[in-house]
């Protein structure tokens, strides 16, 4: 039981009380209100960027197909089989450098490919071996005098010697047809012989295939061959 006299203090309480829910009610009810506002607004701007949404492109029309172009001839000829280019016997052999094209022959029972070279001297150079040696202009009585470090020095057993020859090899560039390679060549002269450059089987392996019966399977591009001034083409 409360007392008769505590009754008007209960009844401010009471009344303080419900007026204090009242108002957080109306907060309540306010910052529902606000919410669903932004959720409207935010809902009516992926609205409004749907509608104004980029049409879909439309294909772009079928061009007419256009016929192979015909073999560039400046880039030379040279036919390939499983990655390899195929050679015949003979073929021409560009030497990058002095720019000189000879006919060489290519031999796969030949281990290293050889070069003519003339006035083979050897000499030192900053602690290296190098040797310097002509090479004939062909179609002319010229030379060409070149300069290389040595690679390393083979023994070569010809039929037509008694003894065994110890050469100076060194690594050239050429190209055959449109293929450009660097590999080493042995340094002899081949005045005597049919061809003043021979392809072994150190450029042969694993790059080029011979057409036996063949000759001139490449052809090197217009380039190279307008280069070469003195060389035959």
């Amino acid at each position: 039981m409360v007392p008769k006299a505590g009754l008007g203090e209960l009844n401010t309480s009471v009344q303080s009380q419900r007026a204090t829910l009242v108002t957080m009610e109306n907060n309540a009810t306010v910052r529902h209100e606000k919410v669903l506002e932004h959720n409207e607004a935010a809902t009516q701007k992926v609205l409004d960027a749907i509608a104004t949404q980029v049409a879909k492109p439309s294909c772009p029309p079928v061009q007419e197909q256009k016929a192979c172009p015909a073999a560039d001839k400046t880039k030379g000829r040279t036919d390939r089989l499983k990655g390899k280019v195929i050679v015949g016997e003979v073929e021409n052999f560009y030497l990058a450098g002095p720019g000189l094209i000879y006919k060489a022959r290519i031999d796969s029972g030949a281990e290293t490919s050889s070069i003519d070279a003339r006035n083979i001297t050897r000499f030192e150079r900053d602690g290296s071996n190098w040797v310097r040696f002509d090479v004939p202009v062909p179609g002319a009585d010229d030379f060409i005098t070149l300069e290389k470090e040595i690679s390393r020095r083979v023994k070569v057993i010809q039929a037509s010697a008694d003894g065994a020859e110890r050469r100076v090899v060194v690594e050239l560039q050429f190209s055959i047809g449109d293929h450009q390679q660097v590999a080493e060549f042995t340094l002899a002269d081949r005045s005597n012989l049919t061809y003043q450059a021979l392809i072994g089987r150190n450029v042969l392996r694993d790059v080029m295939l011979i057409d036996v019966g063949k000759e001139y399977a490449t052809e090197l591009p217009e380039s190279l061959q307008t280069d070469n001034d003195n060389g035959e083409k």
